[in-house]
């Protein structure tokens, strides 16, 4: 499914929307009557209507509280994805009222409203919204995974600078001198040197691991994921977005290794393969 520039102005347009509905109500709870808050009952005392009165304001005040909490969170999934999307700002400001206009109605025409028609009112506001950001958070999932998708493609070297030190399979080990199998392939490079992601993905694994010391995992999907071992310093988190060609970390030599260099595996359905032919062949 391609997700069009009016399928995102549709979506952000009903945030505006609800924006300007909950001023509405703050203005309006602001505006009633102090004699005309709820109907009557003859068989309360006046203690007992001071007292649903006093708990249907704080109810009201929580619940306006609430739903502008709501707003801001929408307002900066709504900027964000607007900027992700390349929405012009001008076209979507949310810091700004959106325009709105009509005749001037006469105050006979306006009907005063209840605290108790106001706390139903925003229950609703309250549901409208609540389904607004689940459908939000649809669309933007749905935009990162055609965007993960797109720039999954593995290719290249995990290293801008640095040289192949060590191939995939089994070589003689540098710590014991006998055969064992090297389930990936080493880049030696200058400390501190930048690793980067070979192609988009989420991060499932960003911290120390067994014989790895620091290390990074990608998820790139369709059963691919990435390692990167023995960095110095991680600098992603588990469950970040990461970008072809971001930097991830620094190079370093933690865990079981000898110098500065980068362990580079690649697995398919979390067995790791030979990574020779994603390294050497063309970005797309």
């Amino acid at each position: 499914m391609k997700l069009t520039k009016l399928h995102w102005l549709s979506a952000l347009t009903i945030f505006a929307l609800m924006s300007g509905l909950i001023v509405h109500l703050v203005i309006s709870a602001n505006a009633i009557p102090q004699h005309n808050v709820q109907a009557l009952d003859p068989n309360q005392s006046i203690e007992e209507l001071a007292s649903s009165e006093k708990q249907q304001v704080i109810a009201l005040t929580l619940k306006i509280a609430e739903l502008q909490s709501q707003v801001l969170r929408l307002n900066a999934l709504g900027d964000r994805l607007a900027d992700d999307n390349n929405i012009p700002q001008e076209e979507f400001n949310f810091e700004q009222m959106p325009p709105a206009g009509g005749p001037i109605q006469s105050p006979e025409e306006i009907k005063d409203k209840t605290l108790a028609d106001l706390l139903l009112e925003t229950n609703d506001l309250a549901k409208s919204l609540a389904l607004e950001e689940k459908q939000l958070k649809i669309l933007e999932s749905l935009t990162l995974g055609h965007h993960i998708q797109n720039n999954s493609y593995l290719s290249g070297r995990p290293i801008i600078k640095g040289w192949l030190s060590s191939y995939y399979g089994i070589r003689k080990d540098p710590f014991n001198g006998r055969p064992a199998m090297h389930k990936g392939v080493d880049f030696a490079g200058k400390e501190n040197a930048p690793i980067i992601a070979t192609a988009s993905g989420v991060v499932s694994w960003a911290s120390e691991r067994y014989g790895y010391g620091n290390l990074i995992e990608i998820d790139h999907g369709d059963g691919y994921k990435t390692r990167y071992g023995h960095n110095k310093v991680i600098l992603v988190e588990l469950g970040d977005v990461v970008e072809k060609g971001q930097v991830i970390a620094k190079m370093g030599s933690t865990g079981r290794s000898t110098g500065p260099h980068v362990h580079y595996e690649i697995l398919r359905n979390n067995t790791q393969i030979n990574p020779a032919k994603y390294v050497y062949r063309k970005a797309k």
